[in-house]
């Protein structure tokens, strides 16, 4: 007989966790109606964080995808009207998407659906569980190694 492999479970625990926040989600998104989908939801959000309309090539790099993706998201999001593609003052050449009153108000039900999805996945937790839960997270997003205990960082 084999031994458990805990690492090997907490990765299976984590993919599926990730799917289920991923299926929630989808199912608060689409009980709004907003029409978008979890990857032009995003690219909304992704948008949203610039300080100005940023290019194409601007957005498939944060968001870690090729440039083709990003055409075929903004294409999608621009026929509903939540974005719509600009000109750049200085380079006639270069074109800029920037959200429009329509694309703010869908990120607005973006995050309330985000919201109330994070609290049907949180239901079962008590306070201080979440806070235990909230400090791993951010441990484990950020990548830094947590010192083990008796070891010093010296």
């Amino acid at each position: 007989m084999t031994a458990p492999d805990p690492d090997g479970l907490l990765a299976e625990q984590l993919l599926r966790l990730t799917r289920r926040v991923h299926r929630i989600q989808k199912r608060h998104l689409e009980r709004r109606e907003l029409g978008i989908t979890p990857a032009q939801s995003r690219l909304l959000r992704t948008l949203a964080h610039y300080g100005s309309p940023p290019r194409m090539a601007d957005l498939a790099e944060r968001l870690e995808v090729v440039p083709r993706a990003v055409t075929t998201l903004v294409d999608g999001l621009e026929a509903n009207g939540k974005v719509r593609r600009v000109p750049d003052l200085a380079n006639r050449r270069v074109i800029r998407i920037e959200l429009t009153v329509d694309g703010r108000a869908a990120l607005g039900e973006l995050r309330a659906a985000r919201r109330s999805a994070a609290e049907e996945i949180l239901a079962p937790l008590g306070g201080e569980q979440r806070e235990v839960l909230g400090e791993l997270l951010h441990t484990l997003i950020d990548g830094t190694v947590a010192a083990r205990c008796g070891e010093t960082s010296e």
